[in-house]
C-alpha cells in the first residue's frame, strides 16, 4: 500500500508528542468532544500506536492494560487509505503477543461496520457518551 507509512507502538511519553495534536484534531475540533475529556490518566497507562507517513504523524490508536482499544483517529485527509485498518491491526497483535484473550472497545456508531470488518462484534445497547453514539464492540483472539 504505502511503503512510507509505518506504525509505531510507543510509551504515552515518547507518543504524546505526535498522538495528542490527531485526537485534538478528530475528537475536539471535529466532533465538539471537550478537552477536558479528551486526555485521561489511562493514557500514561496505555500503549499507544501511531502512524507515519514520510515521518508525519496521521493516525492513531491506544491499547488499555485490560484490553480495550480507544482513541482510534486518523486525520481527515488521511481517511478511507486503510490507515486505521493498520493502527488496529498493530493494537490487536499487541494485545495478542501479551496474552489478552480479547479487545474491546467502545465504537461511534458510524464506526460499527469498520470494526466488524476486523472481527469484532456488537454488545449491549447504544449509548451516549461525550454527545455521539457509541456501542461496546468485542473480538476473541
Amino acid at each position: 500500500m504505502y511503503t512510507d507509512l509505518r506504525i509505531e507502538l510507543l510509551p504515552w511519553e515518547q507518543a504524546r508528542a505526535h498522538a495528542a495534536p490527531i485526537r485534538f484534531a478528530v475528537f475536539v475540533e471535529e466532533q465538539g468532544v471537550p478537552l477536558a475529556i479528551e486526555l485521561d490518566q489511562m493514557d500514561d497507562k496505555s500503549a499507544h500506536a501511531v502512524a507515519y507517513y514520510r515521518g508525519s504523524p496521521i493516525g492513531t490508536g491506544r491499547l488499555l492494560p485490560d484490553g480495550h482499544i480507544g482513541r482510534m483517529a486518523v486525520l481527515a485527509a488521511w481517511r478511507g487509505r486503510g490507515i486505521g485498518s493498520r493502527i488496529l491491526a498493530k493494537l490487536v497483535d499487541a494485545a495478542r503477543a501479551r496474552g489478552d484473550r480479547e479487545v474491546v472497545l467502545s465504537a461511534q456508531v458510524h464506526a460499527t461496520a469498520f470494526y466488524r470488518g476486523h472481527g469484532f462484534a456488537e454488545e449491549g445497547a447504544e449509548y451516549m457518551d461525550a454527545g455521539i453514539p457509541h456501542v461496546d464492540m468485542r473480538r476473541r483472539l
